[in-house]
C-alpha cells in the first residue's frame, strides 16, 4: 500500500509554491501518492490565465480579480520581491543551474497524477467559478480534505 501526503498550500507567494511543487513532485516520483489542498491565497496557483472571467461576479469579486496575479508566473516572492526585481533575479538564478521553473514543476504534478482540490468556502468567498481553475482541480470541503489528512502518512502546511 502506497504512503499518502497531504499539502495544505495556503500561500500565493513564488517560492512557496515552487517549495510546495518540489515536495509533491518528488514524493509522487518515490511513490508516494500526493493530494495538494489548496485555500484562499493559494488558489491564486491553481488560476488558469487563459479562463479567467469577470462575468456574472460581484463587485468585490471583480476587483479581487483584478488585483490578484493571475497564473502561477505572476505570483510575488515572499521576502524581497522587490517589486518583482527580487522574483526576477531568482528566476534568473534558476536558469543558471538550469531548475524547472514554477510553471515546470505545475506542468509535471499534473502529467504525474497529482490531485489538485480546492477549499470550496474560498472558491466562494474569493469568487472564482470552477471554469477559472486549472481542469484537472476538484472542489472539496474542509471535512473532505481533514478526512483525507486523516488518513495521510505525512501533512504538510505551506
Amino acid at each position: 500500500m502506497a504512503k499518502k501526503l497531504t499539502i495544505l498550500m495556503f500561500s500565493g507567494d513564488y517560492d512557496k509554491a515552487l517549495a510546495a511543487l518540489i515536495l509533491a513532485n518528488s514524493a509522487k516520483e518515490m511513490g508516494v501518492d500526493v493530494t495538494m489542498f489548496y485555500a484562499f491565497w493559494g488558489l491564486l496557483l491553481l488560476r488558469d490565465p487563459e479562463k479567467m472571467t469577470l462575468d456574472e461576479k460581484s463587485v468585490y469579486a471583480k476587483m479581487f480579480g483584478i488585483v490578484t496575479p493571475n497564473g502561477p508566473e505572476e505570483l510575488p516572492l515572499s521576502k524581497m520581491n522587490m517589486a518583482g526585481l527580487g522574483k526576477k533575479m531568482l528566476q534568473e538564478m534558476m536558469k543558471d543551474v538550469e531548475a524547472p521553473s514554477l510553471t515546470d514543476f505545475l506542468k509535471g504534478a499534473r502529467k504525474k497524477g497529482i490531485i489538485f482540490s480546492a477549499c470550496k468556502l474560498s472558491v466562494d468567498v474569493m469568487g472564482f467559478k470552477k471554469e477559472e481553475l486549472l481542469p484537472e482541480v476538484q472542489i472539496i470541503t474542509a471535512q473532505d480534505y481533514l478526512q483525507n489528512a486523516l488518513e495521510a502518512d505525512m501533512q504538510i502546511f505551506i
